[in-house]
């Protein structure tokens, strides 16, 4: 305790950093230092709420992201990257992030957000989760030096010891310089300040001809897009008077008038309802007017003043100007609550009793499907579609993604309480399955149709997620398969009922695994205890549209047959990391007796000789071996065919990874699995004695076993613990059930 800071000291160095961030920020300067700014910087302070969202989702970055149905854009700013923990993160949805940008996009080069941007989709299929990222990223923005914000309020200082018709004169006014800004007069000498509360443009207070003069001298590019709220905008009405009034007071001299303007810097906020709102869909309107001249509190405004009729505004939209409005569930709320929306997007504009105010304002929203579609058939419809650009948010059908969505839910809901690998995998894979739509087949050519008609939701599934293709395909379906993964992805984007649309939603989902995480028949969360609980979920059809779907040919929508299809992967995957770790092969010798084939398959078809890498001599082609992978493979047809395809698939996908060394695992990971499969076929006895060793040690001890099998079986253990992530008693448990499934003699 002696050598911590004493109060002083410590209150003294926090006034002395919050100070120097104070000056740094600039949060306080006078009028001339904001046209200093202007100057410097144009391109940023010249910005529309619309193109601030767009430099936003710039600010942050983003990456390609590779999938089977082809390359996509994935803006960083969905990844949280300024909160700890990632808990601002949106899973997948990239599609969407890029709509909204370019549809953002084109209001910026049109001058106006002249459209609400309407995402619809199922219930929780992450529409608010999209705009709270993105509210949370502005706000964060609006922190950094990139994204300063700025707005202005009237001062005025003390007139008990003034003279002069508004009070500024006399000596007082000598005291004060009244030569220079009164932007940074102290307190004690101001009488009062009138806020802006729709935080007009700083920009605004220059009259439209002159202000499009000083903005032609800026050295713009000329494709920067300024609005039309910069360009024609004009002050709030309760900012005009007061213009009016002092212009007029200082017979019109405009320097005495901006002596009375502070420009003050603002942040995005949603709590403080500054530049961010989220508005309900409660039965309310949207903004709201008083007069305020009659306010005591501003009784000290100048005699010139208070004979103005004054008003101050308030209600979401003016909370949000500068920024984002956000309407949750905007469909719901009945149509003559949000006609007002025609004009005031199309116009920028809001009618007020008094007044009409100028809007620089994103409009954005939610609705789920069924009230869109309801909405569709109402005949104002037509009034609204041109005001709405329709952005849907399917659940998402990649298996990596929701098992990541789940993974982050399930091990904040069970806190410090062990969560055996796979648990989220096994939810995920079954809410994914619910979702998949059996192809029409009779949209494809007839030998593709005949491929795509024996997929199954699993299979289908594989294919989105990973490129998978059904192993027992010959290799020229495969390639036909591969080639039309992109259609297959967007076969259904036309259709009202489009994949992505039914299915177990995230929301169901998250109950199943608050229940598996009070589950206390194990000590840990278990994936067995996840497929009972879907189990449970399955019987309640009469609660939840999608387990009244009819179930089709090839097992889409047998919800409860789906849940047998999840446990045999769950195995699968439990089987793959038991076998690597009891050692009988390393996992990676199957990539390297891959590799060499492949290196051999290359010179054969060439006709070249190949290096022996131990003597270094050239020799032909080991033909032996060759044939003995593809005796594996269960190769069809001629040999030299299928090693043809291998070359064209090798080129094929050069040409779209240009300058990059093929990566074998990822073109030929079809093939991989198969001789995977090979050798467990070859090695079945050996590798269910070694996980029957498993689990004599982990329920007994190992008592019975010879020392040298003990050991390899502790050392499996320790493998599957520090590299997989189980606990002894979930790997007794989960492994136990694997030895009596699969390995029972």
């Amino acid at each position: 305790m002696a050598d911590s800071p004493k109060v002083p000291e410590l209150l003294a160095s926090l006034s002395e950093s919050i100070r120097s961030e104070f000056s740094r920020d600039r949060r306080v300067m006078s009028y001339a230092e904001y046209l200093e700014l202007v100057l410097g910087q144009p391109e940023r302070q010249l910005r529309s709420a619309a193109h601030y969202v767009i430099d936003c989702f710039e600010h942050f970055g983003s990456s390609v992201v590779k999938h089977p149905y082809g390359e996509v854009r994935r803006f960083t700013l969905f990844d949280g990257p300024w909160a700890s923990g990632g808990e601002e993160r949106l899973f997948g949805q990239e599609a969407v992030q890029n709509e909204v940008y370019e549809a953002i996009r084109a209001m910026v080069r049109e001058g106006r957000a002249n459209k609400v941007i309407l995402l619809h989709g199922p219930n929780g299929s992450a529409k608010s989760t999209f705009l709270r990222c993105l509210g949370r990223g502005l706000e964060h923005y609006s922190t950094l030096e990139e994204g300063a914000l700025f707005r202005f309020s009237w001062i005025f200082p003390s007139q008990k010891t003034s003279r002069g018709n508004i009070g500024f004169g006399g000596d007082a006014a000598a005291a004060l310089d009244v030569s220079a800004s009164f932007a940074s007069l102290p307190d004690d000498v101001i009488d009062a300040r009138l806020v802006d509360e729709l935080r007009d443009h700083p920009l605004l207070l220059i009259p439209v001809a002159e202000r499009a003069r000083l903005i032609a001298g800026l050295g713009l590019p000329a494709s920067y897009p300024l609005s039309d709220y910069l360009r024609h905008g004009t002050l709030s009405a309760k900012n005009r008077a007061v213009f009016d009034t002092l212009l007029a007071s200082y017979h019109g001299d405009y320097e005495k008038v901006l002596r009375h303007v502070r420009v003050e810097r603002f942040y995005i906020s949603q709590r403080y309802r500054t530049g961010w709102v989220t508005v309900e869909p409660q039965l309310s309107v949207d903004a709201n007017e008083r007069q305020i001249t009659a306010d005591r509190s501003l009784a000290a405004l100048p005699p010139s003043l208070q004979s103005v009729a004054l008003f101050e505004y308030g209600g979401e939209l003016v909370d949000a100007n500068r920024g984002l409005i956000e309407f949750d569930d905007l469909l719901k709320r009945p149509l003559e609550h949000y006609k007002y929306l025609l004009t005031t997007v199309e116009r920028s504009e809001l009618s007020l009793p008094s007044a009409q105010l100028s809007l620089d304002l994103m409009f954005a929203g939610s609705c789920n499907d069924i009230h869109l579609s309801a909405f569709r058939e109402l005949p104002d419809f037509q009034s609204f579609k041109g005001r709405f650009d329709l952005v849907r948010v399917p659940y998402i059908l990649d298996v990596r993604h929701e098992e990541a969505l789940y993974d982050a839910r399930l091990r904040e809901a069970a806190g410090d309480r062990h969560v055996a690998p796979h648990t989220a995998y096994v939810a995920a894979l079954w809410a994914v399955l619910t979702r998949m739509r059996k192809p029409q087949i009779e949209r494809y050519p007839s030998a593709l149709s005949d491929v795509l008609g024996k997929l199954t939701p699993l299979e289908k599934a594989m294919l989105y997620s990973a490129g998978e293709v059904p192993s027992e395909l010959a290799p020229d379906k495969a390639r036909l398969l591969v080639a039309h993964v992109k259609d297959l992805w967007h076969e259904s984007d036309g259709y009202p009922i489009y994949e992505g649309r039914i299915g177990a939603s995230p929301r169901e989902m998250q109950a199943v695994l608050l229940a598996a995480v009070g589950e206390t028949r194990y000590a840990y969360v278990s994936p067995l205890v996840v497929l009972d609980e879907i189990l449970e979920l399955t019987k309640q059809s009469g609660l939840y549209d999608f387990l009244r779907q009819d179930a089709q040919p090839g097992g889409f929508h047998d919800h409860k047959k789906l849940i047998d299809v999840v446990r045999h992967r769950l195995f699968d995957r439990l089987d793959d990391q038991v076998r690597a770790a009891v050692g009988l092969v390393e996992e990676s010798e199957y990539g390297r007796v891959f590799e060499r084939y492949i290196t051999h398959v290359m010179h054969a078809v060439r006709k070249e000789k190949v290096r022996n890498p131990s003597t270094g001599r050239m020799e032909d082609p080991d033909l032996a071996m060759m044939n003995e992978v593809e005796k594996d493979l269960e190769v069809p047809g001629r040999p030299e065919d299928f090693r043809g395809s291998l070359i064209a698939k090798i080129g094929a996908w050069s040409l779209d990874h240009k300058g990059q060394k093929p990566v074998l695992a990822e073109i030929f990971s079809d093939l991989l699995r198969k001789l995977r499969d090979a050798y467990f076929q070859r090695h079945k006895v050996a590798i269910g004695r070694g996980v029957r060793d498993l689990v004599v040690v982990l329920v007994d001890g190992g008592r019975g076993l010879a020392e040298e099998d003990r050991t390899r079986a502790e050392q499996a253990i320790e493998r599957l613990i520090e590299q997989e992530g189980f606990r002894r008693d979930s790997l007794r448990d989960l492994v136990g059930t694997l030895a009596a499934q699969r390995y029972r003699t």
